[in-house]
């Protein structure tokens, strides 16, 4: 079964930048939709972005145009590119996988492989 390692967190300021990587340390993520989630302290977890291995994304509302998704060729390492960070940005952010390509892509409960989860701190 494909396993997450999540890196790329950190603390920066306000209007900072963070790119988020997403490896799959066992085979690739050629048969899943991966995706991005983050939690904040109190509240539940929210989508941010998915990737299909065609090629499709999928971008949360409130985060477009400022976050983008992607995944490399070898289809091992996914991304997320964030920009002008907010202190609402503040939160644990996981990566996961979903066999079933075909799922509702904003729901957690549709992810059968989740990562560790990295930390991203924005202060103002």
């Amino acid at each position: 079964q494909v396993q997450l390692v999540e890196s790329g967190g950190g603390s920066v300021q306000a209007g900072g930048s963070l790119r988020l990587s997403c490896a799959a340390s066992r085979g690739t993520f050629s048969t899943f939709r991966v995706g991005w989630f983050r939690q904040a302290p109190g509240k539940k977890r929210e989508f941010l972005a998915a990737t299909w291995s065609d090629g499709v994304v999928r971008i949360a509302e409130f985060v477009k145009g400022r976050f983008t998704i992607s995944r490399d060729s070898a289809q091992i390492t996914v991304y997320l590119q964030m920009n002008r960070l907010d202190p609402e940005d503040t939160g644990v952010y996981y990566c996961a996988a979903a066999s079933d390509v075909n799922s509702i892509y904003f729901m957690p409960e549709n992810y059968n492989y989740w990562g560790q989860g990295t930390q991203v701190t924005v202060s103002s």
